[in-house]
């Protein structure tokens, strides 16, 4: 996992998107008009979009090259079984 400042960037990120999940969800209360709340919605997916990128970043370059570097077929064939278990993943 990253560095204790790297996570704690990551988890400001989510707060940050907690907070306009929360948004949005009083835009909706609110009834605002739709593209707004539509235009807040696709903001928080994307910032959402953002920390998994990070995520998948941090497991490939350390997760992944440390099953390569340490030689071990096995934990290289888990580590990549389960990176294409998630990828092969549908979005409901």
């Amino acid at each position: 996992m990253k560095a204790m400042h790297d996570r704690t960037h990551l988890i400001n990120r989510l707060s940050r998107i907690e907070g306009q999940v929360r948004g949005v969800s009083k835009m909706i209360e609110d009834e605002r008009y739709c593209i707004d709340v539509l235009t807040q919605l696709r903001a928080a997916r994307a910032a959402l979009a953002r920390v998994e990128a990070n995520l998948l970043k941090d497991h490939l370059t350390h997760c992944i090259e440390d099953a390569i570097v340490s030689g071990n077929a096995s934990e290289q064939r888990k580590k990549a079984a389960e990176l294409i278990e998630l990828l092969g993943r549908s979005e409901k």
